[in-house]
């Protein structure tokens, strides 16, 4: 037995062995590129932090490029009582979360509709929302202006929640709707044999396949969401009702420039969005790895 173990453990590092051999030069090339993108990738994130831990006067004398010589606080301390950052983190948070929750809901009762109801029309109504998705933002946030303004929604949170909602479900439907199209039509007509009715078949049945993929979904609306800037700049003029990438723009005017202070600003900004991808990014990997298996 020893030496059937010994002559196993051989071949197995035989085989190791010339997988390296084989692939050493290619394998090399290919992390040596890797770790340079990584670089590039990260590069600005690193300007961003440590100019945001700078004081203006370490700045002025030393550039941008430098490291901080003491690390200093008063930016973003700055920035956040300017702005009343804690206010707009919590709008920020309130939106995306909203339009997360009901945007990944509202996609799956379309797509459902749409690729195992077989509803008629079903082609037509892809392409619409197709449409929808490619059309830019600056030529719809007019109309949408006016229509809150005579609705009585304008400069309220809700609005921003209900555009975004429509807007992310149109991309999430079509995604969905792919996904159900191909849907086992065995199963569920094994559970309606079994007396299951239609939402008994959506939640019990269909959801419980589709989960990871509408995590996936759901996680990109939050960080998509997060990051829109000219909608809720048009929707929401209050200062109560700001969100986080309205605020970031305060740090730049006509007659201010603050590098220091704009650095703070970005460095608030994206923090959160970074603790919610990392917090999220198992799902993400199962989402993506679970839709490549099916």
């Amino acid at each position: 037995m020893a030496e059937i173990l010994s002559i196993g453990q051989g071949t197995t590092r035989a085989a190791a062995t010339g997988t390296r051999r084989k692939l050493g030069p290619g394998r090399w090339f290919v992390l040596v590129l890797l770790v340079i993108a990584l670089a590039v990738t990260l590069f600005p994130f690193f300007l961003t932090l440590i100019n945001g831990i700078k004081s203006s006067v370490d700045y002025a004398a030393n550039g941008p490029l430098s490291l901080p010589k003491s690390i200093d606080f008063s930016a973003i301390v700055k920035f956040w009582t300017l702005t009343d950052f804690g206010l707009k983190l919590w709008n920020s948070a309130l939106i995306s979360g909203c339009v997360a929750i009901a945007g990944t809901i509202i996609s799956l009762l379309n797509a459902y509709a749409i690729g195992i109801g077989k509803v008629r029309g079903s082609r037509v109504i892809l392409v619409i929302l197709l449409l929808g998705i490619m059309v830019p933002q600056e030529s719809i946030v007019y109309p949408i202006y006016y229509m809150a303004k005579a609705t009585g929604f304008y400069d309220s949170l809700l609005s921003v929640i209900i555009v975004f909602t429509v807007l992310q479900s149109a991309f999430g439907t079509y995604l969905l709707s792919s996904v159900l199209g191909s849907f086992p039509r065995e199963i569920i007509e094994a559970a309606e044999i079994d007396g299951a009715s239609r939402w008994q078949v959506l939640w019990f049945v269909v959801v419980p396949v589709v989960r990871p993929t509408m995590l996936v979904i759901g996680t990109f609306f939050f960080i998509w969401t997060w990051n829109e800037f000219l909608i809720p700049l048009v929707m929401l003029v209050s200062n109560n009702h700001q969100t986080v990438s309205v605020a970031m723009g305060l740090t730049r005017g006509q007659n201010l420039s603050d590098p220091v202070l704009q650095a703070a600003a970005s460095l608030l900004g994206i923090a959160p969005t970074i603790v919610f991808f990392l917090i999220f990014q198992r799902t993400l990997t199962r989402g993506v790895a679970a839709g490549a298996v099916k």
